[in-house]
């Protein structure tokens, strides 16, 4: 149904485009058999005018139907990608268990491998639900007031544990003055967001995870919270791309890097509808990636989520 609409749309651009190119030539020939009347000319330069308009924008809107189609498409493939490639690594460990006499050592790596295998496929499903539910509504229930640098500290927990990192890959730094930062929203959905703005940093950082994070009020309002990774960094015109849905940087090192392109989508989304924002910098290719979510400042005036609430919904 989605690759019907998606044809039936460019072949409308397309259709929409030739008959505004042939209603200005037939304008231009208009005007030049009525170039005596001053009247009739001007109102054909008019039209003219117009028509060409017309094109411009219509040519516009067919290039972003068809940049957005080929997200999409990409989309689609690294997702299959994503969901087949666990999925039949675990079928072959299950395969080996079933067929052949192993020894306990070899069943425990197996089962190791197959629950992480688990876990890469139920993020995987986790983060295109996710990005449905942003996508259908607005969320305002259960909102409640956090402490940022707990859930921040649990996050960097759980992506040490994920991809088997030393304590030291991720360092949350001290809150200057000791100051406890409270934000108003959902927990599982900021959750989802720092996750996925650390995961980003591990997995664009070949050369070696050094991630530092940091909590600080900004404009005496709103938490800045800011994720440094040193890895493959960003060209300039790269900062607003990022967050766009399905979109992923284009480079054949980048390239090798498995991801849907939908995780700084659902960073940037959820942290506006807490009333924020996530933006990025880069001092370049190859200088690493700076993520900022910033948040609306609360104050503890109701009781605040525990981790033990929250630890039990995460998603990626």
């Amino acid at each position: 149904m989605n690759i019907t609409r998606r044809r039936g749309a460019i072949a409308f651009f397309i259709t929409l485009g030739a008959l505004l190119v042939g209603l200005t030539i037939t304008q231009s020939a208009w005007i030049l058999l009525n170039e005596r009347t001053v009247a009739f000319a001007i109102l054909g330069i008019i039209l003219f005018a117009a028509l060409v308009a017309g094109v411009v924008l219509n040519t516009i809107f067919l290039v972003r139907e068809i940049r957005r189609n080929e997200r999409q498409d990409s989309f689609l493939n690294t997702v299959t990608h994503e969901l087949k490639t666990p999925i039949a690594s675990i079928r072959l460990y299950l395969e080996t268990l079933q067929r052949r006499a192993t020894s306990e050592e070899q069943k425990q790596e197996f089962y190791k491998i197959m629950l992480s295998d688990s876990d890469r496929l139920l993020a995987t499903v986790e983060q295109v639900l996710k990005a449905v539910q942003l996508g259908q509504r607005h969320r305002l229930q259960n909102r409640t007031v956090i402490n940022l640098e707990s859930l921040v500290a649990d996050c960097i927990t759980i992506t040490l544990q994920r991809h088997h990192l030393l304590p030291d890959s991720i360092v949350l730094e001290p809150v200057p003055g000791a100051v406890r930062l409270y934000t108003r929203g959902i927990a599982e959905d900021l959750r989802t967001a720092v996750i996925n703005v650390l995961d980003n940093a591990v997995k664009y950082s070949p050369e070696g995870v050094h991630i530092r994070c940091s909590l600080a009020i900004v404009n005496y309002t709103s938490i800045a919270l800011t994720i440094t990774d040193t890895g493959v960094g960003l060209d300039s015109s790269q900062f607003k791309r990022i967050f766009k849905r399905f979109y992923r940087v284009p480079g054949r090192s980048i390239a090798k890097i498995k991801g849907t392109g939908l995780g700084l989508f659902l960073v940037r989304n959820i942290a506006r509808q807490h009333g924020g924002d996530a933006t990025a910098t880069s001092p370049g290719p190859g200088l690493g990636t700076t993520i900022t979510i910033t948040l609306p400042l609360a104050t503890e005036t109701t009781p605040r989520i525990t981790l033990s609430e929250t630890s039990s919904s995460i998603s990626h």
